[in-house]
């Protein structure tokens, strides 16, 4: 690929200039009939050629191929692994972007989104939530195969567009620690027994902070051999050790079919790697989050420990408030939520992640010094993806709200909640009382409940919050006050994003 200086009379015609960027980091030109063309590779502002590999009638998929003017923004990516390059690396999409401007993309994206999907436009834009740019991924899930033709095993993330998985010697977004583990995981699984039949290993590393685990969890489809299992604990012991001042320890866990069978390969005892407990802080809040390796938690723990402070900051939650924190999980933020209220509700689908939240909120409890006691904390299992509004008044009312769903969203959720402030489920009543479908609404009474006054919305996926949000502010009552992003997967194309809604109307 090369670079040339050129002014715009000399481009011919068969250049194109990137205008701008989409979430997948693909620059988007158009062609002299007006065409879009889509370009892998390429950022907004340089002028291009690119391949065309995909035609389509309204748009064209291309990659690129040279570059006539270079953005400012370029800059050299960070791992050896990332390029256009047969068997690149497919886990990040951005790192050839100043991340200061990949995080300006996933800001213009959530506005969109708001805009284009929900007709919202927050009062106001919060400052981006940014962190390490790398070795910040604590989680991940490592393809394992043994590729017969190459000689050798690989371990890794997938190849770009690709079901191959990528030949990675390293990995600078994961810890240092594991990314120095790669190459001695790949030859450990070529000396198994088992080397045909481990498909995967997910990682989970823990963050207290001077002393963690590096959980591995592997697949097997078929029970491991003893000599496996030696090997296990020889790697155990010689990968464990120190690296920037921080101590940490290896743990294997096994897992011979679902998530349920997951389970330490030795049990825990004095002075083992099994003793040592996986868990992240919250220092600011005095809060430790045991966890499975299995269990959903924040990628990123830096970047958490500041979300979990900004959602409670812009809460804004008094010592006489009632809050629900809904798809709570394992009290991520239930837990810092009870440092400051009177009372709080978690409320998750899952009922292994209830039973550990309760664990997590007594362990808390009896540790926590007395003038940082718990408020009392309540855990219950819904399906809150078929909510109703009697189910949820069946809650009870709460001062404030605090939603963190999965990428579907929370609609159900929201709909129960502008359903409430209608007055009714169904047919839409107009002015004059006319009704504009054929069947009458269900009326609803609310009795003693009442909205809350304040919602704080953590969102994976800026489409779903859209479409809440203009279900929140058009149909129940609320006005968006504020949203704003959280880099919380630097050089991806994944946006993290935040909305905070208050009640403007009494009803």
């Amino acid at each position: 690929m090369t670079e040339e200086i050129t002014t715009k009379k000399d481009y011919s015609t068969d250049w194109l200039t990137v205008e701008s960027l989409d979430i997948e980091a693909q620059g988007i030109a158009h062609k002299p009939d007006g065409k879009v063309v889509f370009i892998e590779g390429a950022l907004p502002f340089e002028v291009v050629t690119a391949n065309v590999n995909r035609k389509k009638a309204s748009f064209e998929k291309a990659t690129l191929t040279t570059i006539h003017r270079e953005s400012s923004q370029r800059v050299k990516p960070g791992c050896p692994h990332f390029g256009l390059h047969e068997g690149a690396c497919g886990g990040c999409k951005m790192q050839h972007l100043h991340v200061g401007a990949q995080v300006a993309v996933k800001q213009r994206v959530l506005e969109d989104n708001l805009w284009h999907l929900g007709k919202v436009k927050p009062d106001n834009i919060l400052r981006p939530i940014e962190g390490p740019a790398w070795g910040y991924r604590y989680r991940a899930r490592l393809s394992v195969r043994h590729v017969h033709k190459k000689g050798t095993v690989l371990v890794g993330f997938h190849e770009r567009k690709s079901r191959y998985v990528a030949d990675m010697k390293v990995c600078h977004v994961l810890p240092p620690s594991v990314s120095a583990m790669l190459m001695p995981i790949r030859d450990l699984i070529a000396s198994m027994d088992a080397i045909e039949t481990i498909p995967q290993i997910e990682l989970a590393v823990g963050d207290m902070g001077g002393n963690d685990v590096i959980a591995l969890v592997l697949r097997h489809l078929e029970p491991l051999s003893k000599g496996d299992l030696i090997r296990l604990r020889a790697f155990a012991v010689q990968q464990g050790g120190t690296q920037e001042g921080n101590r940490f320890v290896v743990q294997w866990w096994l897992q011979a079919k679902g998530p349920e069978t997951v389970k330490l390969l030795d049990e825990p005892g004095p002075g083992t790697a099994s003793d040592v407990q996986l868990a992240y802080a919250l220092p600011e809040f005095g809060i430790t989050m045991p966890f499975k390796p299995t269990d959903f938690t924040q990628v990123n723990p830096h970047i958490n420990r500041v979300l979990v402070s900004r959602a409670l900051r812009l809460l804004d939650t008094k010592k006489t408030e009632r809050v629900i924190d809904w798809f709570c999980g394992l009290g991520n933020f239930t837990l810092p939520i009870a440092t400051q209220a009177s009372s709080v509700l978690g409320i998750e689908g899952s009922d292994a992640l209830v039973a550990r939240s309760r664990q997590n909120y007594k362990q808390n409890k009896a540790s926590a010094p007395v003038q940082s006691a718990l408020a009392a904390t309540e855990f219950i299992s819904r399906n809150l993806f078929e909510m109703t509004p009697e189910v949820l008044m069946q809650d009870g009312a709460a001062d404030k709200w605090l939603v963190d769903p999965p990428r579907e969203g929370a609609f159900s959720l929201v709909k129960a909640l502008a359903d409430l402030h209608r007055g009714h489920v169904g047919a839409e009543v107009l002015e004059g009382g006319a009704v504009s479908e054929g069947v009458a609404p269900r009326k609803l009474e609310r009795g003693s409940w009442t909205f809350p006054s304040r919602i704080v919305y953590v969102s994976c996926n800026p489409a779903t919050l859209a479409r809440d949000a203009g279900l929140l502010v058009h149909q129940a009552g609320y006005r968006c006050v504020a949203a704003g992003v959280i880099n919380m997967f630097p050089h991806t194309a994944h946006v993290e994003s935040m909305a905070v809604f208050e009640r403007v109307v009494s009803a």
